[in-house]
Parts: C-alpha cells; sequence; structure tokens
C-alpha cells in the first residue's frame, strides 16, 4: 500500500467519479427524454363533397383535382385527370390560390388530392400525391362499373389511393 493514498482515500475518489458519471447521465437522460422522432400528421382527404361547389353538378361522375399552381405533380396529374372529363365525368381542377376556400372547406392540407365521387358527392376512390394513367383510369373504371378490374399490386401494398366503397 502507498503512504500517500490510503486505501479509504481511494475507495471514496472511486466511489466520487462513480456518483458524477451517473449525475452526468441522469441529466443526459432527462434531456433527452420525451424527445421522440418527429411524426407527420395523415393527410385529410374529404369523404363526401357538395356537389354544387364543383362544375357539372348534374352529371353523374366528378373527378375533382385539389392543386397548386407552383405544384410541378399537380400538373402532371391535371394532364391524367383532364382526359376522363366526358359527358358521364365531370372534371375540376381547384387550383389553391384561385379557389383557396375550397381547399379550406374540405380541410385539403397537402397537393395533389384528387378525389373521385358519385352523384350524391360520396368520395368513391382517391389519390395523394403522384397517379399513374392507368391506376387514375382504372378507379375511375371501378367506381363506375364495381369489380371491372383486377386488384392492382398499388393497393396491395399501399400507395397513395384508397377506394371508399
Amino acid at each position: 500500500m502507498s503512504k500517500d493514498f490510503p486505501v479509504i482515500t481511494r475507495v471514496l475518489v472511486a466511489l466520487a467519479v462513480v456518483i458524477v458519471a451517473a449525475l452526468v447521465a441522469l441529466v443526459l437522460r432527462r434531456r433527452t427524454a420525451g424527445t421522440d422522432a418527429p411524426t407527420q400528421a395523415p393527410h385529410i382527404v374529404p369523404t363526401q363533397l357538395d356537389r354544387n361547389d364543383f362544375a357539372r353538378p348534374e352529371a353523374p361522375w366528378l373527378v375533382v383535382l385539389f392543386s397548386s399552381a407552383s405544384c410541378t405533380t399537380c400538373a402532371n396529374v391535371r394532364e391524367k385527370a383532364l382526359v376522363l372529363a366526358s359527358t358521364s365525368v365531370a372534371v375540376d381542377d381547384v387550383e389553391y390560390t384561385a379557389r383557396r376556400t375550397l381547399h379550406e372547406k374540405y380541410s385539403i392540407d397537402g397537393v395533389p388530392c384528387l378525389v373521385v365521387a358519385d352523384s350524391m358527392g360520396v368520395v368513391k376512390a382517391s389519390f395523394l400525391g403522384p397517379v399513374s394513367a392507368t391506376d387514375l383510369w382504372a378507379a375511375v373504371a371501378d367506381v363506375r362499373e364495381p369489380g371491372a378490374r383486377p386488384v392492382h399490386a398499388c393497393e396491395e401494398h399501399g400507395c397513395g389511393h384508397t377506394d371508399h366503397n
């Protein structure tokens, strides 16, 4: 044993180091406690529309695209949606700056948001984000004539499409 540091002093120093380390760990744990990873709120898709808010309320079917002029994906979805226009299908592009009140009324918080509604305004299908022409056209065909298409892989694995039947 060394005469400079008796055993008791060594034990007390070691104990002090352990206590300080434990206190530092406790302070750090409390600092990070409750700091969960950020989460994203789900985007809202309307389930019911007032057909009088949109073009051609007398048409049996309505395709509404909630969009924004600054959204490049919206322009792509708009091109695909406009092809669906017919005597039976009204297509209405609700651009944010031009028709902001409708975005607010239907709580649209992300674009592009495309919905397909029946004559009563009940939303039968919807898409958030980009959509392929095939998926869009197939969804419209399926809501107009249920069972007209097979289940698509996108629906099995969950992309941005939702059937509301």
